[in-house]
């Protein structure tokens, strides 16, 4: 992937992102048509949580074949939802890669630049949702190691699916709280 390039999404970028996203999880998931993605995205561009520095594509010869982005994600104090607490950890979500090039290492490569990136912008730590198998590739464990726990929407019913990463050593270290998305409608 020598001519994989990945920089930071653009506003001319997002008609793009639109139609990666939805042959992404149309042909690459049996949970979502991208549709639901798509709204996701969206709805973290406009609100309070949105980070356009952390924020990407993974272009290839030119062609946009990736897109990821991170955004705040305080924790909650209950299960419940409601009272947050910033603990400076961001929320990665989604991630996508273009349905032809799939299994060719531009996630990997997507997400350790971008793992980098937020451990330079000094966050504490990263959750993510999704294939344990995939993202534990990269350093995430389940989050349930680090005091933080899943509410809902875990991903073919498996706890270990809900994780997060670590920074820096000990960035996360008492910190604690549930992972709820009651500021996202389409969460």
């Amino acid at each position: 992937m020598n001519n994989l390039t990945i920089r930071p999404e653009e506003h001319k970028d997002y008609k793009a992102i639109v139609s990666l996203i939805l042959r992404s999880f149309r042909e690459g998931t049996d949970y979502s048509d991208g549709t639901d993605i798509i709204a996701l995205v969206e709805e973290i561009r406009d609100s309070e949580y949105y980070i356009p520095e952390l924020s990407f594509v993974a272009e290839l010869d030119g062609e946009i074949v990736g897109h990821f982005l991170f955004s705040h994600f305080p924790l909650s104090t209950t299960r419940e939802g409601g009272e947050k607490n910033d603990c400076g950890i961001v929320m990665l979500a989604p991630v996508s890669v273009h349905a032809d090039y799939l299994r060719r290492g531009i996630g990997s490569a997507m997400l350790k630049m971008g793992i980098e990136k937020v451990r330079e912008a000094g966050f504490n730590g990263i959750t993510v949702e999704g294939n344990f198998m995939f993202y534990n590739k990269v350093g995430f464990r389940t989050s349930s190691e680090y005091n933080i726990f899943p509410t809902s929407g875990i991903p073919m019913g498996e706890p270990r699916c809900m994780m997060c990463q670590e920074t820096r050593e000990g960035s996360l270290d008492g910190v604690s709280g549930y992972i709820v998305y009651d500021m996202y409608y389409n969460a």
